[in-house]
């Protein structure tokens, strides 16, 4: 990114949320769900998945973490009634994991429950290095009694290839990404060579133990890497799926592996915590930014 748009990146923050909301639509599939639900079943009538996210995270009471995982339970009743192709992403602080690992793991089980009696799968999404660890115990705890749920690891921890050994079962799937939060160096690797290796190590990994891995990432390179030696190698198009964030261009390329059968999922977020998730897609765009300072300007 150059200064200029690194600097106005630091300041998208300071914005007000009318400037920002235009140039948020793409990346947001609205607030509420129904808007969501609409986004989705146009998604899947072009032929994607999905998975489906309420934005925010770090509840403060144990009533709105109970809020989230009932609208959670809504959601599910809906993709079922719809027939909709999409699962859950659920974040472990977002049903209460600041509060007590026992309550994230209660609100973790009512929805595992819903998801078995509609048919549906939970993916519990990776946070910040400091829930790495509970994290992944929620995922074991549930494997105990549920097949319908999988982690998310991160390329960027060093552990990473150490916690897919350990996650390594017949019940594994697990979504693969690059990682988001700003961690230190002693805990990930800060450059992008080495998180793309690291990145293809894991995928190859799940594969090998024929596992089922959600390959997410927008990295076109590593994508047609990945896709080059999944197809070399010959493996199941029902072992594996690319995942992409909803609204990120890819150029044709998501296309492109529709049309050669693979598996494509959508994370689609909404809800009216749109403008801090909106800020970071926009940040991760440069080029919106100048748009999002003419639209300030004329107005």
């Amino acid at each position: 990114m150059n200064p200029i748009n690194f600097l106005i990146g630091s300041l998208l923050p300071l914005l007000p949320r009318w400037s920002v909301k235009p140039f948020a639509k793409p990346y947001v599939a609205g607030e509420t769900m129904e808007e969501a639900l609409d986004h989705i079943t146009s998604l899947n009538k072009k032929g994607f998945a999905a998975t489906v996210d309420i934005l925010g995270e770090h509840v403060q009471t144990f009533d709105e973490a109970l809020r989230v995982t009932l609208t959670y339970v809504d959601l599910l009743n809906s993709i079922n009634e719809n027939n909709l192709n999409c699962n859950l992403s659920i974040k472990p602080t977002h049903i209460g994991l600041d509060l007590g690992y026992d309550i994230a793991k209660e609100n973790l089980f009512t929805l595992l429950r819903k998801a078995s009696d509609t048919n549906n799968f939970v993916r519990i999404d990776m946070e910040s290095s400091p829930y790495t660890d509970a994290s992944i115990k929620l995922y074991l705890d549930a494997l105990l009694k549920y097949s319908n749920v999988g982690p998310v690891i991160q390329a960027y921890l060093h552990r990473s290839p150490k916690d897919i050994q350990r996650l390594k079962s017949d019940k594994l799937n697990v979504r693969i990404c690059k990682g988001i939060y700003k961690e230190p160096e002693h805990m990930a690797f800060q450059s992008s060579k080495k998180i793309n290796e690291q990145f293809f190590e894991l995928v190859k990994t799940v594969l090998n133990v024929n596992g089922y891995v959600g390959i997410a990432t927008h990295d076109i390179s590593l994508v047609n890497e990945i896709d080059e030696w999944i197809t070399a190698n010959q493996f199941s198009k029902d072992q594996f799926e690319f995942q992409t964030l909803y609204g990120v261009p890819m150029g044709g390329k998501l296309e492109e592996l529709l049309e050669k059968g693979f598996k494509v999922r959508q994370y689609v977020p909404f809800g009216e915590e749109w403008y801090n998730y909106s800020v970071r897609r926009l940040k991760e765009n440069p080029k919106i930014i100048t748009y999002v300072l003419k639209n300030i300007f004329k107005s």
